[in-house]
């Protein structure tokens, strides 16, 4: 080789180990330098470390940030609390892998020592924003795992990412958690800190200087007690460790190309958990904590609980008073309550109550057995009279181990679906089935009266089922004909006498409305309460079957999102359901109509959309069936007074029992332009196909137009609806009337989210829960690919596939479908 060229090579290879590199290397190696103005990218490209100024401050710190989007997002800093004054600052990994960092005169303004000593030390930045100190040979794979001999995500700043441990090395005694900047010009600790507790029963605590004032709960072996939105978001996944050597936290994201941070807001106090959004160019924040009024830590005192759904939010456990009347009926509840009556151990004996759907309380003064079980559990705590509460440390499965606390409970919250069982310690005197002698009494006294009152009630229905079979023989709901057991009700039987005469003899003027199986009237009882009742024509294609499965089901279930019902009837061949009565009758008689459409603004509409996505989780996933509903659309949607929305019509619905989760049919039944593909040509329905039904609802209720015509893709409001977003136009899908109430980045995430949910293959459209989750955040969300159309040549040949005709309507218009193959 040229001695001239052989010369410059290496005088090229000095200049690289000396003076930096370009951005393309994810390494530093020993003796190599990181100066103000260079930077170290990670393999993929997702982070940069370097030197960078915040806000107005003109001091220099090392952090890493996102390196490919416009907004610098810093994740970490090294020097927060000392910043280098100019732009002298070098970075540099020595011989035997300490990390310093120098400004001007080769002040040492920041250091890290490596845990032992590294062959060939590298200073590596990964992909998951984690830098790690490592020998040569270990970095050469570029892997987020191995032999670490130093790493950052050992030392947190303010942002939590997905791979990042938040909890303790009991070897090392490295203690992980996170505080939050002083202020957006300042990266130095600020007052908000968020850690995991590091005690029997851990849980993450956030502070205010040494001020408690939000707590997860424990671990259940789920998800922290009081964080229920755990487990309804499938886009993370969680794991919590707890062992010998370690107790931490970490959370992942299934897509890792989603940029995903939880940061420590230091102006309002929030953990709040955010997404990129490439479209807006901005974060999203999707989850802040705490989140509402009873997350504030210890708000209703001891053995107070805390129920958003209840004013006021606080409320005295059974057996307990306010500390301070005065003070708690003017809303200062932070004295809590004291026991009305004194625990009697050890001179007598002490029983629990059960208490469910609980965040449990400050695990501060609580120890754990993961040996036992929940009635091993109870006989240790009533052993100990300082025992006050007990419960599974562990909710999967049937549960295992035991959890017990000691001393004053606090921070209860009660949730409606959420949280877990507790059991409370209690004087024997205050606990159903474990009273004093003279309870005793009373409570056999009321015995035999109930018991006698239900004999006299079962000869007095005796005798008059004997007469009316004989007078105008009714049909008898335990006829031969149609057996439907009264056990099976758990509601009130109507008399006909007492329906016709609150309907006016079922007068036109009463008539509400009309559907597929009946006309529908308003009904005034003897004591003033309106009713709506569902009258089934003896033409109506809901048969007996469709009766008691709608009776039976809907009997069953409680949600404020379900229409309730209030009783029936069977006399004289009349079939008649009796609702609660919705004064603002269905969706559809305001959304399809120019003139009443005005009167639901964008606020309305969202909630109502919000509400029936609740209510078909609850459906789907929360109540204690499976329940697919199969006919959801506008005029199934009722209103109450406030606007609540109230999934009504349950005659067509089925039961999913165990892991069931499709079912398939030659009785197609159902409204036709909310019929999912799948449903309609091959009769397959599923959770998938209330789905499906739920973004046409959407559509309807963004656009105000109905989904009448759908065998072509481009003549119907799906398919108009996927031209337009397709070109970035879903904008013109909106109702005019909404113009100037609506919040448009929220109409067009909800057209978003009606496309996902229309998409062609059921397993592509999101479950309810998912929904739920994409409704209420601000992430970012998948594209959905082409939406299910009903094509025309496929209706043809299932129809000419059989000779037999099921009735379905079009949109509440009648039309007749040959069932599929």
């Amino acid at each position: 080789m040229d001695p001239f060229a052989v010369l410059l090579l290496c005088g090229s290879l000095v200049l690289f180990s000396v003076s930096g590199f370009g951005g393309a290397v994810d390494v530093i190696s020993a003796s190599q330098t990181l100066r103000d103005g260079e930077t170290l990218n990670s393999s993929g490209g997702v982070f940069q470390l370097g030197f960078f100024s915040p806000g107005r401050s003109t001091g220099r710190y090392l952090g890493i940030w996102y390196s490919n989007i416009p907004v610098q997002t810093i994740v970490w800093v090294a020097n927060r609390s000392k910043p280098v004054a100019d732009s002298s600052g070098s970075l540099i990994v020595n011989r035997t892998g300490g990390l310093v960092l120098t400004s001007r005169g080769n002040v040492v303004v920041w250091s890290a020592s490596p845990t032992g000593f590294v062959q060939n030390p590298v200073l590596q930045l990964l992909d998951n924003g984690n830098l790690v100190l490592r020998s040569a040979a270990d970095a050469s794979g570029g892997s987020s795992s191995g032999n670490f001999f130093w790493q950052s995500f050992d030392y947190p700043t303010d942002t939590f990412l997905p791979e990042m441990k938040l909890g303790w090395d009991l070897r090392t005694g490295i203690k992980r958690s996170f505080s939050s900047w002083s202020s957006p010009d300042d990266p130095s600790p600020g007052d908000f800190t968020w850690s995991l507790q590091n005690i029997e029963f851990p849980e993450t605590m956030a502070r205010k200087g040494g001020t408690k004032y939000f707590r997860s709960g424990p671990w259940n072996g789920l998800r922290f007690s009081g964080a229920p939105q755990q487990s309804l978001n499938p886009i993370f996944w969680y794991n919590f460790t707890s062992n010998e050597d370690e107790v931490y936290y970490m959370y992942h994201v299934n897509n890792k190309s989603m940029l995903v941070r939880s940061t420590l807001n230091h102006s309002n106090y929030m953990w709040e958990r955010s997404t990129w959004s490439p479209d807006s160019q901005e974060w999203r924040v999707f989850l802040q904590l705490p989140k509402d009024y009873c997350d504030n830590y210890g708000l209703c005192g001891p053995y107070g609980k805390c129920s958003m759904t209840n004013l006021p939010y606080c409320q005295c456990l059974k057996g307990f008073s306010p500390t301070s009347l005065d003070k708690w009926n003017s809303n200062d509840w932070s004295q809590g309550c004291v026991r009305n009556k004194p625990l009697g151990c050890p001179k007598s004996k002490d029983g629990f109550l059960k208490y469910s759907n609980i965040k449990l309380p400050d695990t501060t003064n609580c120890s754990v057995d993961a040996t036992l079980s929940l009635k091993d559990c109870e006989k240790k705590c009533l052993i100990n009279c300082s025992c006050t509460a007990y419960t599974n440390s562990d909710i999967r499965g049937k549960g295992s181990g035991c959890a017990m606390w000691f001393g004053e409970l606090l921070d209860l919250r009660q949730y409606p679906d959420a949280g877990q069982d507790i059991y409370i310690r209690m004087p024997a005197s205050e606990i159903a089935g474990k009273h004093g002698p003279v309870a005793w009494m009373i409570a056999v006294v009321v015995l035999v009266v109930a018991v006698s009152c239900g004999l006299l009630l079962v000869i007095c229905l005796f005798c008059r089922r004997k007469k009316n079979t004989t007078g105008n023989k009714e049909v008898s709901l335990i006829g031969q004909e149609h057996e439907m057991p009264e056990d099976d009700l758990e509601l009130p039987l109507f008399d006909l006498a007492t329906i016709s005469n609150a309907t006016n003899n079922f007068s036109d003027k009463n008539k509400l409305g009309e559907g597929g199986f009946g006309p529908v009237f308003k009904g005034v009882l003897d004591d003033g309460h309106e009713i709506a009742v569902k009258k089934l024509s003896a033409s109506s294609t809901q048969g007996m079957h469709e009766f008691k499965n709608e009776v039976i089901l809907i009997a069953k279930l409680q949600h404020r999102n379900l229409v309730k019902l209030l009783g029936c009837c069977i006399q004289d061949e009349e079939k008649l359901l009796i609702y609660e009565y919705m004064h603002n009758k269905s969706l559809d008689a305001f959304i399809f109509d120019p003139s009443r459409s005005k009167l639901l603004d964008w606020k309305r509409r969202f909630h109502i959309i919000s509400g029936v996505a609740r209510g078909l989780l609850y459906l789907h996933q929360d109540s204690r069936l499976r329940i697919i509903h199969r006919d959801l659309k506008a005029s199934n949607v009722l209103l109450d007074e406030e606007m609540n929305p109230k999934i009504s019509d349950f005659g067509l619905a089925r039961i999913f029992g165990g892991d069931q989760t499709e079912a398939n049919t030659t009785r197609v039944v159902g409204t036709y332009g909310y019929m999912a593909p799948e449903y309609a040509i091959d009769g397959l329905f599923s959770v998938k196909s209330d789905v499906f039904s739920f973004g046409i609802l959407i559509l309807e209720t963004v656009s105000g137009k109905r989904n009448r015509a759908i065998y072509h893709s481009n003549n119907s409001l799906v398919g108009h609806a996927w031209e337009l977003y397709k070109t970035g136009k879903s904008i013109e899908l909106i109702d005019p009337s909404l113009s100037d109430t609506c919040t448009i980045s929220e109409v067009l995430r909800c057209i978003h989210v009606g496309l996902l949910c229309l998409q062609e293959h059921p397993d592509d459209r999101p479950a309810m829960s998912l929904v739920v989750v994409m409704l209420s955040s601000n992430g970012s969300l998948p594209y959905p690919n082409q939406p299910g159309f009903l094509a025309e040549r496929k209706i043809r040949d299932s129809m000419s596939s059989s000779s037999k005709n099921e009735s379905i309507s079009v949109n509440d218009i009648s039309f007749t479908l040959l069932q599929p193959r």
